[in-house]
């Protein structure tokens, strides 16, 4: 009982921030028809400059909290004011062109990459951490840290999925994900519709990274893995869809969880595509995907 619960809470740990990545990839691709390879690159720009803003405020002698809550707010409007750029200047120019739209994220992926090498150089950050202590639950250990920044992830998954099942602007997402003529032809703005869902997606990915920075390793590579593991999960449950996106996440986490204590994280990585693949050939919109 205790393992089953120590692995539960492991994997929704994890599950969290997958889940406001891969939701984030899904609002862009159901809004604008765009397969984003440079949406890591959110996560990975908030990481950064929280760690050289979190260390320019070390000498104020401020509180760690209002450290890390000044560094967010910062690192998450820089962060917004880059997507506003990139769809500006490059993705409003490709939507509803699949491969027009990828050939370009992969080319801003690896620029970004570059440019936040040459900014912030490779060597690897660790940010100081922001709450100490364990706690049991149920038989199960988990630091407080990992379980309030958990906590916070599932409440902003669910606000967000709140927004857009039952605000105005949330059903205006969805007409235009299920079909962007017709939604037009209904008065909706599409383009400022997709503008705002890749903001909506930026956000998503920006939040996750902020969450992330006092448990992990900021490197300017780090967006990368969860970029792949976020694509995992939208195959899984279906592209386009948002509780397929959901339930992809948790499966994914559930395997890395399970099978990193049985077995090995290798062999959990194997398992994962694995089972990727079965998806793709057996339903290949995914498990909550339509049609």
């Amino acid at each position: 009982m205790d393992i089953f619960v120590q692995l539960l809470m492991n994997s929704l740990q994890i599950s969290s921030v997958y889940i406001l990545f891969s939701l984030g990839l899904t609002l862009v691709f159901g809004v604008m028809r765009v397969v984003n390879f440079a949406h890591c690159e959110f996560f990975t720009f908030v990481l950064l400059l929280m760690s050289v803003c979190i260390a320019a405020a070390a000498s104020a002698h401020l509180p760690t909290l209002v450290v890390y809550g000044l560094a967010a707010v910062v690192s998450i409007g820089a962060t917004l004011v880059l997507g506003k750029l990139l769809y500006e200047y490059a993705f409003k120019r490709f939507q509803r062109d699949m491969v027009g739209s990828f050939v370009l994220s992969v080319g801003l992926s690896l620029l970004i990459q570059g440019l936040l090498l040459e900014a912030f150089g490779g060597a690897p950050r660790k940010l100081p951490g922001l709450i100490d202590g364990t706690i049991n639950i149920l038989g199960g250990a988990i630091t407080i840290e990992r379980l309030v920044l958990s906590g916070l992830a599932m409440a902003v998954a669910a606000g967000m999925c709140l927004f857009i099942a039952y605000t105005r602007f949330g059903k205006a997402l969805r007409a235009v994900a299920e079909d962007h003529e017709a939604a037009m032809l209904q008065g909706i703005p599409y383009r400022r519709i997709a503008q705002y869902g890749f903001l909506c997606a930026t956000l998503l990915a920006a939040i996750a990274g902020a969450l992330m920075a006092p448990v992990s390793v900021v490197t300017p590579v780090i967006g990368n893995s969860y970029l792949i593991k976020g694509f995992i999960a939208i195959v899984i449950g279906g592209l386009g869809s948002i509780p397929g996106a959901i339930l992809g996440s948790v499966i994914l986490a559930v395997i890395e969880g399970v099978g990193g204590f049985y077995f090995d994280p290798t062999t959990a990585s194997i398992a994962v595509f694995v089972i990727a693949v079965l998806v793709l050939l057996v339903r290949p919109k995914g498990l909550l995907g339509n049609g």
